[in-house]
């Protein structure tokens, strides 16, 4: 594994750590610098950094550039999956708490994501809005308003 994963504008290209330290740059101001490589002059300017997502917007002698960094942790994060999305897909919503429904919020084949409120839910002399735990499309509704639900009773199926 390399040291560095450099993706410039979409390629990526392997960078090692020695290769970066040997670089021949000398800083002009804040954003301006003067690169030496292979006998040739570059003329690098910093447009924009985002530290948070190691990314960097640089002018190289005019031609702009997207250049995001990735160093070995990075990598090995990657390879084990780590940054991975997942979108949690629900398949019914059923009473936390015995109760009686106050409102409903959503309608059959409506998509929802996920915090979509669903159901208005009183019990215990408190309103309680149930919300959705992840993404789906409302297949049905169990129950309607002023209905008196059980703890654990399907309220809305998903699909």
């Amino acid at each position: 594994m390399s040291d560095y994963l450099i993706a410039v504008n979409e390629d990526e290209i392997q960078v090692e750590k020695t290769a970066v330290e040997a670089l021949d740059m000398v800083s002009i101001d804040s954003s301006n610098f003067h690169l030496l490589r292979d006998n040739k002059a570059f003329e690098v300017e910093v447009l924009a950094t985002d530290f948070l997502n190691k990314t960097v917007k640089l002018s190289v002698n005019g031609n702009p550039y997207e250049v995001k960094i990735e160093d070995e942790y990075d990598q090995q994060v990657k390879e084990m999956g780590l940054f991975a999305v997942t979108a949690q897909k629900v398949n019914s919503i059923k009473a936390p708490m015995p109760g009686l429904i106050v409102d409903v919020m959503v309608t059959e084949g409506q998509e929802i994501s996920e915090g979509t409120p669903l159901i208005v839910l009183s019990a215990m002399k408190m309103e309680n809005i149930i919300l959705s735990q992840g993404d789906g499309i409302v297949k049905s509704i169990e129950v309607k308003k002023d209905d008196a639900v059980e703890k654990g009773q399907l309220i809305i199926e998903m699909e």
